[in-house]
């Protein structure tokens, strides 16, 4: 997949999972994992992203005998999900728009 593109669906891919269920980062890693791989470094950064702009919220559980953290989305990050769908109309009319053509030259 495209860098950019990937890049573009990250943040939203990791808020959906967290949307799904609270959830901390070994466990968001494998739950996306098999849609789109994504790097510890890379989560940690975009979990970091997403409590800055108040769409998750993090809580620290003892999990044996060390620390968890634990992230849940908040009403901003369902909000963000929303507007996400919202928009993806656009892409999807883009995408079939691109396909036509490609379909368009095979016959």
């Amino acid at each position: 997949m495209n860098s950019q593109i990937k890049k573009g669906l990250l943040d939203i891919c990791v808020l959906s999972c967290i949307n799904k269920e609270d959830s901390y980062g070994y466990k968001i890693i494998k739950t996306l994992d098999p849609l789109i791989k994504i790097s510890e470094s890379t989560l940690y950064t975009i979990l970091k992203r997403l409590l800055t702009k108040k769409q998750i919220i993090q809580k620290n559980v003892i999990h044996n005998n060390r620390i968890r953290k634990y992230y849940s989305i908040t009403d901003q990050g369902k909000l963000e999900i929303e507007n996400f769908l919202t928009h993806w109309s656009e892409v999807d009319g883009i995408i079939k728009f691109i396909k036509e053509d490609i379909d368009d030259e095979k016959k």
